[in-house]
């Protein structure tokens, strides 16, 4: 779809809407309700549905696009909004691979409904290949949670929450399963949001009492431990393209406020305007050839994930490394726009120091710096040797005994740069 414009969805007086909001919402600490009602006005909740139930139809690589411009405006509303968007996404990832038992998020996205995002744990730095929280059979197919999640963006709005959980009722087969439940009495949201910047998330901690998911929202149950099945791949192939969205749309914004501050300030000692000084040239010049780059690789991935391209063991690598470059080039940008804009965009009334605040939450999202660089180098290199692994746990050198793929733990002597493979999706595909 290369005539799709963003605008025509977000056009520039929404935007501005959402940007004259975005202030007081971070202020007060609140959730942007103006900002969610709007979106699902425009059909925004149902921008990755197919046209068939009523959605807009569009690709991950459209997707993108429209969270890039929307983060340009509010990016905490945008970063909430990724965590239905990821549902949505992962249900398109799996129907355009033959399985339609996400089907109904894409009919709720369309109806109004909210998904929220229930994977992450304290402590658990497994992620999609293990959980705390316990699933028990109901006994007529359906599971109860009970457990504790954290960083639940959406948390006032949500109506449905996307979560997994272990299933131990046959010790020797384990099951991790991943389900949907309702906002009932056996969840209760604490009112614990208090932090530096995306404040407007709301990403608050879910408790899970007995939480009940019917059968027919127990989507897929899987081994726990390194998993080829689809729905990881589909988790975290639009978790890192559109956590790389919101980051590159702050970077733009930040690259528009630097030119729009240069232009604007005037040297008291040349009577120069800012944008005419060789070193403010050259640095905002810096930060633009930086954000160019940015845009093609995002591109390209969230493209190739609509195409069901074959990147075979290099798809965990491709997808961290997106995620990673965006936001560390992201927080460059902000900083450079720090320094083009002088002492007053200290105060924290500027929205340059609001962005500065807000994009620091990248380094927060998986993959982290260091499994990033874990899984590049395992899927170049292959997994650390077993002698050297030996060595590492009798504590002879430094290191772990691990490897990771993409913020997931592997232990070295299975080579993570296989985790998944397009052969290995389809094997799994009617599991």
């Amino acid at each position: 779809m290369t005539s799709f414009d963003p605008a025509d969805i977000l056009p520039d007086d929404l935007l501005e809407r959402f940007r004259a909001r975005a202030a007081q919402v971070d202020r007060d600490n609140v959730f942007p309700e103006d900002d969610l009602a709007e979106l699902k006005d425009a059909g925004y909740l149902g921008v990755l549905a197919p046209t068939s139930l009523g959605g807009a139809g569009l690709g991950l690589a459209e997707a993108s696009l429209l969270q890039q411009r929307l983060a340009t405006a509010a990016p905490a509303t945008a970063l909430a909004i990724n965590m239905h968007l990821v549902w949505t996404g992962v249900a398109k990832v799996l129907a355009d691979r033959g399985i339609d038992s996400l089907r109904f998020v894409h009919e709720g996205a369309v109806a109004g409904e909210v998904f929220a995002f229930g994977i992450s744990e304290a402590g658990n730095d497994l992620v999609l290949f293990g959980s705390d929280t316990a699933a028990v059979p109901t006994g007529d197919g359906g599971y109860a949670f009970t457990g504790t999640k954290i960083f639940t963006s959406l948390a006032p709005v949500w109506t449905q929450l996307g979560l997994h959980g272990l299933d131990t009722s046959d010790p020797e087969h384990p099951k991790l399963v991943y389900a949907f439940v309702p906002r009932t009495d056996a969840v209760v949201t604490r009112d614990d949001w208090d932090t530096v910047g995306m404040r407007g998330t709301q990403s608050r901690t879910t408790e899970l009492h007995g939480a009940v998911a019917p059968a027919d929202r127990v989507v897929r149950l899987v081994d726990p431990g390194p998993n080829p099945d689809p729905i990881v791949f589909g988790i975290f192939s639009v978790f890192e393209v559109l956590l790389a969205s919101v980051y590159t749309g702050i970077a733009r914004r930040s690259l528009d406020l630097a030119v729009e501050t240069a232009k604007a300030r005037r040297s008291k000692k040349t009577g120069l305007s800012y944008a005419d000084d060789p070193d403010i040239r050259w640095r905002v010049a810096d930060m633009a050839l930086a954000y160019d780059g940015m845009l093609p690789q995002l591109a390209a991935i969230a493209t190739d994930v609509d195409a069901l391209a074959n990147h075979g063991p290099l798809w965990f690598a491709k997808l961290s490394g997106l995620k990673h470059r965006a936001v560390v080039t992201a927080k460059q940008l902000v900083d450079e726009a720090m320094l083009v804009s002088g002492g007053s965009s200290y105060f924290s009334r500027t929205e340059l120091s609001r962005l500065y605040r807000d994009v620091l939450a990248g380094m927060f999202h998986p993959s982290d710096p260091e499994s990033v660089h874990s899984t590049v180098a395992a899927a170049w290199l292959g997994p650390v040797g077993a002698a050297v692994s030996e060595l590492a746990m009798r504590g002879m050198r430094p290191g772990r005994p691990t490897e990771s793929v993409a913020g997931f733990p592997v232990m070295a002597s299975r080579n993570p740069a296989h985790v998944v493979t397009d052969e290995m999706v389809a094997e799994h595909r009617d599991d």
